[in-house]
């Protein structure tokens, strides 16, 4: 199949369609008339002989091959802005799409508002942002920066530290009143430990170091979620002991809802990351939004 000159405005349109959703939507924001969306559709499909999209009154959906299309779509299109930045050398403002990577309590309570500014600065980047429990493969093509606790292990992968993070054991005072305040590692079995299953790390096995000695304790509990928030407010509840990064927790600390426990014992490092292909490095909108993002990460924020 020859390839037309016109492919890159074809994959522009196809990205444009599903993006707004209908023939209608894209109709006015293209300035053109719906029977226009439908007839150009119409002789993109002649041309690949497969069918892209299902076709209703009021939406439309992508068919497998028109998920294979849009994917590919959206990466050329990506690549096709990097390259006429590249050859440019323009110190021009960043533009094109850019899918960010985050987990879900870390995503939504800071990269998602870092993203809503970032949007109103950089007005021509196109944001994507993916929720998701553990970060995706780095083998697969599901993002441009994925936002992650702990420095990846690939070296094919550019990690870029945001900020410095700990894990920390923590207790609400009435769970601790109650219970006791374990004073070795080895008496966190004895307690109700709340549970996290996220990431690869084998649930329920708590590694905890003090200058050069080394714990593994296998910990029990009632309850447990893949959700980080979740845990917080069950151990506000003082259902028992939870292993939680200082960044969510610093401010329960602060006003005392919540007591560290084994405070000369340190946790696996958890430093915040920004990884990306290194095929994007110099992508100037990945650079931009990993630059903003260290910016954001450097400013001090209030301790109320």
């Amino acid at each position: 199949m020859s390839i037309p000159s016109s492919a890159p405005s074809e994959m522009a349109f196809f990205s444009s369609l599903v993006r707004y959703g209908s023939f209608s939507a894209t109709a006015r924001e293209l300035d053109v008339t719906t029977p226009a969306i439908s007839k150009r559709l119409s002789q993109m499909e002649e041309r690949l002989g497969v069918q892209l999209l299902i076709r209703t009154t009021r939406r439309i959906s992508l068919t497998p091959e028109g998920e294979i299309y849009l994917a590919h779509a959206r990466r050329i299109l990506a690549d096709i802005d990097d390259m006429e930045q590249l050859v440019t050398s323009a110190v021009a403002a960043p533009k094109g799409l850019l899918r960010v990577n985050a987990t879900l309590g870390f995503g939504r309570s800071n990269i998602a508002p870092l993203i809503s500014q970032f949007a109103k600065r950089y007005p021509e980047v196109q944001l994507q942002l993916q929720l998701t429990v553990n970060p995706p493969p780095l083998s697969e093509d599901a993002f441009d920066v994925c936002i992650r606790f702990g420095e990846p292990p690939d070296a094919r992968v550019i990690a870029r530290r945001i900020a410095s993070n700990r894990r920390l054991l923590c207790a609400a005072p009435a769970y601790l009143a109650k219970n006791g305040t374990p004073q070795t590692p080895h008496e966190l079995a004895l307690h109700n430990c709340v549970g996290i299953r996220q990431g690869d790390e084998a649930y329920g096995i708590w590694h905890l170091t003090s200058a050069k000695r080394t714990e593994t304790i296998k910990v029990r509990g009632s309850l447990s979620t893949n959700d980080g928030e979740i845990a917080v407010n069950w151990a506000l509840a003082g259902h028992g002991i939870l292993m939680r990064a200082e960044w969510d927790i610093a401010k329960y600390l602060r006003s005392g809802r919540l007591c560290q426990v084994l405070e000369n014992w340190q946790t696996p490092p958890a430093d915040i990351y920004a990884v990306y292909p290194q095929r994007h490095q110099t992508a100037a909108r990945v650079r931009a939004f990993v630059d903003y993002v260290v910016e954001a990460f450097s400013i001090p924020t209030s301790s109320t």
